[in-house]
């Protein structure tokens, strides 16, 4: 087994290549233990140099709705009537404290999305 760090795309692209003709190893066997450890080495190199960014508070918002077919109507007990919904999915209001704890608790939004507030469009 010769494993190394992946430190260059290279790396990156050989030891993707090498997962690639493990994906059939059992579990438990040197084949299956050098793929969890190439598994593990990608998803270090990924993380570092392809970070995922969360989404912002809208977007996290409207895709909670699309995914759970929520309505406007749904979301008034954590943000308020309909007309401050609207205002903010349609960036002209910022989300309160208030509304991201709800939000987190009722819909089960992330905070660190919630947090990520969207810039309000200008008046």
């Amino acid at each position: 087994m010769n494993i190394k760090p992946i430190r260059t795309k290279a790396d990156y692209k050989s030891a993707l290549k090498t997962v690639e003709t493990l994906m059939d190893a059992k579990a438990n066997t040197p084949e299956g233990d050098m793929l969890d450890v190439l598994v593990t080495l990608v998803e270090a190199y990924e993380r570092q140099h392809f970070p995922m960014q969360l989404p912002d508070a809208v977007e996290a918002i409207k895709f909670r709705m699309e995914q759970q077919g929520l309505s406007v109507k749904d979301l008034e007990p954590m943000i308020g009537r309909s007309n401050r919904v609207y205002e903010v999915l349609n960036r002209k209001r910022g989300l309160t404290l208030n509304m991201i704890h709800k939000l987190h608790v009722g819909l089960g939004i992330p905070a660190e999305s919630l947090l990520r507030q969207s810039v309000v469009a200008a008046e």
